[in-house]
């Protein structure tokens, strides 16, 4: 929640949201084997794991120290980190590329964050 702050209007206090999340495997080359940036498969299990820590949540209990506005914004660059964790901890894809984040409040509202290193090198990097 926004913890009553008055930026945030009558959203201030305690609401519930619903969101549809799209994730972008950003990557200027092709597996080249299998022509694939990552394998979807593993990209849904990914995103499903990382998701599932959210879904039916009070934000509040998830992020409990009182001062984290959790914005649509903010839970975009939380969930695009998570992914991005487990990218890079999953031997079994070998993405290297920019991980893009977007969660729909509804056809009008959404927020996105697109991440600046490049997941599977060292070294931040551009696409």
């Amino acid at each position: 929640s926004f913890h009553g702050h008055p930026s945030f209007g009558p959203a201030g206090g305690m609401h519930g949201a619903t969101y549809t999340c799209d994730v972008e495997f950003l990557s200027q080359e092709l597996h080249p084997e299998l022509n694939w940036v990552i394998d979807i498969g593993v990209a849904l299990d990914i995103l499903s794991s990382v998701l599932a820590q959210y879904n039916l949540k009070n934000l509040d209990e998830v992020f409990p120290d009182g001062k984290t506005m959790t914005t649509t914004e903010f839970m975009c660059r939380q969930i695009h980190d998570d992914i991005c964790e487990r990218l890079a901890n999953d031997k079994s894809t070998d993405f290297k590329g920019i991980v893009r984040v977007k969660l729909w409040e509804s056809h009008k509202a959404w927020a996105s964050y697109t991440g600046t290193k490049t997941v599977g090198t060292s070294t931040p990097g551009e696409l």
